[in-house]
């Protein structure tokens, strides 16, 4: 087995900064004892001199404009519940190790992803897509990886051996025992992981308890660890706080963007595809604006997601200023497999589809539609409009795609013949019965025509228009 461990030990902070790309000077506080103090602080209030465990009042003095947010711990679990989610599109072993961990599986995938180092980049790219910092550490055990992973060792251990060479000189502090056992620990000068292995096993045991030990074997894979798995939720929405208030529209795409990987890796756990979106921008005392994104067959890519997102939300004006989004997945469904292109190009049927989509955003839903074919000999009923695009294959070369909507008398002296008869008799048992003979004809200017020639009378008409 091969665990990867991920700790974000800024998220207290990131559930108040990622919506805006540079937030001015913003510390998180929590009350601590009889006072409040600061837990975490963006860079920009870091450098006027604000820090971890100081007061808030001193923060207040050093930074002007400081933004102060109360620790949100349910925010925070959401968070955690959302990158979760996103880690599925790795494998489905994620378990959460709370307040700010992940700890994945990925010993079974690393031939999906092409290897441990692709899993790694990729990892680091959607992280950093989300607005999420992490410490990443791999080892054969799930509290090894994580121990590494907190003491911010950024190494991919599989050799157990080595293993316990690189933990033995982490901290004592890492380990997840009382203050009573660490504060003992430190009496008999034991600072690291390996002043705590080399101790008698059985007086260890005796003097801190049993948890002690078994922690430490946990870490070097020598005790079996049992974890729950993350069970990811049945229909997926996610929301997030801006820093401040927006006012254009265009604005909320980089908050939206931090959304996207979740939903990718929802969809790509759920082997399925979103056909609909929907963007809820919250306002101060106005009902929320909704904005509703269709494509034309489910898709699971955060990229196209974001295109089109960007298309609609230049055509959206806003009543008020947005303090919050919500983004959510209305209809999700299964997304069968396709086989990939040998050299990885796209096909010309998603890049129609695609157009399609933004001519609709431009255009208007009701004013783009597909075609696709009917079964029906009657050329004027012989198609309809459709949701999607499709590949219509067309069943006679003779025949245009191009049909007037109301066929024009034409006289038989204007135009020559080319090719024909092809006679169409059809539609007895509906009461709408043809008996004509179709011509492909070519008028005085060179245009190619569709003709035909109704047999109940010998009148004559145009029908089409060849491109």
């Amino acid at each position: 087995m091969l665990w990867l461990a991920l700790h974000f030990s800024s998220l207290s902070l990131e559930v108040f900064t990622r919506g805006a790309p540079e937030p001015g000077p913003l510390a998180v506080v929590e009350k601590q004892g009889g006072r409040t103090r600061v837990v975490a602080c963006n860079t920009a209030a870091a450098a006027c001199g604000v820090c971890a465990g100081m007061a808030a009042s001193a923060a207040q003095a050093l930074a002007d404009g400081l933004v102060l947010c109360r620790r949100d711990p349910v925010a925070e679990q959401a968070s955690l519940d959302g990158l979760a989610v996103w880690a599925g599109r790795f494998t489905p072993s994620v378990s959460l190790a709370p307040p700010a961990g992940l700890l994945l599986e990925i010993g079974a995938c690393l031939n999906l992803h092409r290897g441990l180092g692709n899993l790694l980049k990729q990892a680091r790219n959607g992280l950093d897509a989300m607005g999420h910092a992490a410490a990443m550490a791999c080892a054969p055990s799930s509290h090894g990886a994580w121990l590494l992973a907190k003491a911010g060792i950024a190494k991919a251990i599989r050799d157990p051996a080595r293993l316990e060479q690189v933990l033995a000189a982490l901290p004592v502090a890492l380990l997840e025992q009382t203050p009573r056992v660490l504060e003992g620990l430190e009496r008999v000068g034991a600072e690291t992981l390996g002043d705590c292995l080399r101790l008698p096993r059985a007086g260890m045991a005796r003097r801190f308890g049993q948890a002690l030990a078994d922690e430490l074997d946990r870490a070097l894979g020598r005790q079996p660890e049992a974890r729950a798995f993350f069970e990811p939720p049945a229909r997926f929405e996610r929301a997030l706080e801006l820093p401040a208030p927006v006012h254009a529209a265009e604005a909320l795409l980089f908050a939206v963007r931090r959304l996207l990987p979740e939903l990718e890796g929802f969809l790509v756990l759920r082997q399925a595809g979103v056909q609909e979106l929907e963007l809820v921008c919250r306002h101060e005392r106005r009902d929320p604006t909704r904005v509703t994104l269709g494509f034309v067959k489910p898709v699971r890519d955060a990229g196209r997601m974001q295109l089109l997102l960007r298309e609609t939300l230049g055509h959206t004006r806003l009543p008020a200023a947005v303090h919050a989004i919500v983004l959510r997945a209305p209809r999700v469904l299964p997304l069968a497999g396709a086989n990939v292109d040998l050299f990885l190009t796209k096909s010309r049927e998603a890049d129609g589809d695609l157009l399609l989509e933004r001519l609709r955003i431009r255009l208007g839903r009701d004013a783009v539609h597909g075609i696709a074919t009917v079964a029906e000999h009657r050329p004027e009923r012989a198609w309809c409009t459709a949701q999607g695009s499709k590949r219509v294959a067309v069943a006679n070369r003779h025949r245009p795609l191009w049909l007037l909507p109301t066929p024009l008398p034409c006289r038989d002296g204007r135009i020559k013949l080319k090719s024909g008869p092809e006679r169409i008799e059809s539609g007895w048992w509906d009461g709408g019965d043809i008996a004509r003979d179709y011509y492909v004809a070519e008028d005085r200017d060179g245009a190619q025509l569709w003709v035909y020639c109704e047999r109940a009378n010998g009148e004559w008409y145009v029908h089409g228009v060849f491109a």
